[in-house]
């Protein structure tokens, strides 16, 4: 294990892309650098089984074969340099190899989460100007309903044929094309992937990754990740999401790692199932995962325990109960990462680096970047006063978001990208998440940031999941809040509310334990699992409104 203070001293940009990428930035090309250099005989990319259990293993000289035969189709439509190539496909073979494909053909991958409806998918078409969209047969319904939806290939039947609508036919297109076309090499600015934020209010915005983003992705899988050659790796999160796309498939691909896919819903029995038969031994994932892991209890802990060498955890910090019980019941170490899909992973407990662990801390910066924490006028802050997290854009060599696409941006004051985020610099270095700005709780004169309650929550044996918010207050400005939800032999109560109650207020202050608590089946949450605190707060906010009419 390298030590994390030598690592940062000794850090070089160049030698960075050197180590990560093959080629130098003034002549590359994605799938070059996440297939074709890695394609030796044999070797293996992807691991992938269906919710059935049917499985199938692919190698990169495979993926090298069909990413051509994919660009050649492409070819022949026109799509070439720049243009977008949208994919709304769950957790296939197909999606990797229409990743790869367009990569190849010098396009632009633009990812489309299944779980969306006509109307989202319909704004990400548009903005994009994608002029082809990938699919397979439980999701083309949705694109009837998208206006001007572009040319439309569909996997779907026995390879893909008999497939009706006038689209082209995934498996049938490419068993005509050539399995050889020669990457088309750009340079570390150009674009490979356009990726839309998933923002708490107005629609998504688009933003463009560029080329040399692949060199920092490959460096959080080996300095945060540890992702080691006899490591088996699974990345749960979906690729439709930033997550699964820059470490799922970008980064373990970039490193000439095998990937693991699993098409089907998140389960307590499949993922047992899918580390069991895999040999699983670096896992990475959200909280919502683990929560739900842990709620399982002994039904996890069993099977499970001495199976992992390394979790990583980002989506949302991660609470600490979660930590010790990983540690405590399956003998693991779990660290928390941070990041946006702005920025990719920039503030991470770094497996593979040595340094000072905090639990409830999102670590320190990632080699290559300056993390900080302003004030309101974008002053910097010193370790014990809480304020907005920042990225000094002028130290960050690594870092590559250059703002939004087509859109004025208001991210960047100065020389700072500035992430939405309060939080507070430690006096090692580190640095702890409190919430997003407009989660922070202000109450009685306090300010109380919403993740201490809910960890401090989530330590009771009762509570499954939690999300605090403020409500409106006349006396306090706002009050706390506590939204949860218990687990099976738990029966909501006044009791019990009250002993949740005093539970936090023990462990925190007098000011910061929830004064009211409200038990509910489930929180909501984005299609890719981080709860959505300003639902509640709107929820709230129209109840009064109701009451007082």
């Amino acid at each position: 294990m390298r030590d994390y203070a030598e690592a940062i001293a000794g850090f070089s940009y160049e030698a960075s892309i050197s180590e990560c990428l093959s080629g130098k930035l003034d002549a590359i090309n994605a799938c070059v650098e996440c297939c074709d250099r890695h394609a030796l005989p044999g070797r293996i990319a992807l691991f992938w089984e269906s919710r059935d259990g049917t499985s199938e293993t692919y190698t990169f000289s495979q993926l090298q074969k069909l990413s051509a035969q994919f660009a050649s189709f492409l070819a022949a439509q026109g799509i070439g340099p720049g243009d977008r190539v949208a994919g709304l496909l769950p957790r296939t073979p197909e999606l990797l190899v229409t990743i790869l494909g367009t990569w190849r053909a010098g396009a632009v991958y633009q990812p489309l989460f299944t779980a969306f409806g006509p109307k989202a998918i319909e704004h990400r078409l548009q903005t994009s100007g994608a002029r082809l969209v990938v699919t397979d047969g439980a999701n083309r319904g949705k694109l009837d309903e998208v206006e001007n939806c572009p040319d439309v290939l569909t996997v779907g039947g026995a390879k893909g044929r008999g497939i009706a609508r006038g689209d082209f036919s995934f498996w049938a297109e490419l068993d005509r094309q050539p399995a050889r076309f020669d990457p088309v090499m750009r340079t570390g600015d150009d674009p490979f992937l356009m990726m839309f934020t998933s923002g708490t209010t107005g629609p998504a915005k688009p933003l463009l990754v560029p080329l040399k983003a692949v060199a920092a992705f490959a460096g959080y899988m080996r300095d945060a990740v540890d992702l080691r050659p006899e490591d088996a790796f699974w990345n749960l999160a979906d690729p439709g999401w930033a997550y699964g796309l820059y470490y799922a498939v970008t980064g373990p691909l970039a490193l000439g790692h095998p990937t693991t896919f699993y098409d089907g819903p998140f389960s307590i029995e499949s993922t047992c199932r899918m580390i069991d038969k895999y040999g699983i031994t670096n896992l990475a994932g959200s909280p919502t995962a683990y929560r739900l892991l842990i709620a399982a209890g002994q039904a996890v802990a069993g099977p499970l325990r001495g199976k992992l060498r390394a979790v990583s955890s980002a989506g949302e910090p991660l609470n600490p109960e979660v930590i010790r019980w990983f540690a405590d019941q399956l003998g693991v170490t779990i660290h928390d990462h941070y990041g946006q899909t702005e920025l990719g992973m920039v503030l991470c407990n770094h497996h593979a680096l040595r340094h000072p662990v905090h639990l409830g801390a999102a670590g320190f910066a990632s080699p290559g970047h300056r993390v900080v924490v302003l004030d309101a006028d974008a002053r910097e802050l010193p370790a014990g006063q809480p304020g907005t997290l920042a990225l000094d854009m002028s130290k960050s060599p690594m870092a590559w978001f250059a703002g939004y696409h087509g859109t004025p941006t208001g991210a960047f004051v100065g020389q700072y990208y500035l992430s939405g985020d309060t939080a507070e610099l430690n006096p090692d270095g580190s640095i702890s998440f409190i919430g997003r700005a407009d989660d922070v709780i202000t109450t009685s004169g306090y300010r109380v940031g919403p993740f201490d309650v809910e960890s401090a929550l989530i330590e009771h044996p009762a509570v499954v999941e939690t999300a605090v918010i403020g409500k409106p207050d006349p006396e306090r400005t706002e009050l706390i809040k506590a939204f949860v939800v218990l687990g099976s032999e738990y029966k909501a109560s006044p009791e019990l509310a009250e002993e949740l109650r005093l539970h936090v207020r023990n462990r925190l202050a007098a000011h910061a334990y929830p004064r009211e608590i409200e038990f509910v089946p489930e929180l909501p949450k984005t299609p890719s699992g981080k709860v959505q605190r300003f639902i509640l707060r709107n929820q709230e906010v129209a109840r009064q409104r109701e009451a007082q009419a």
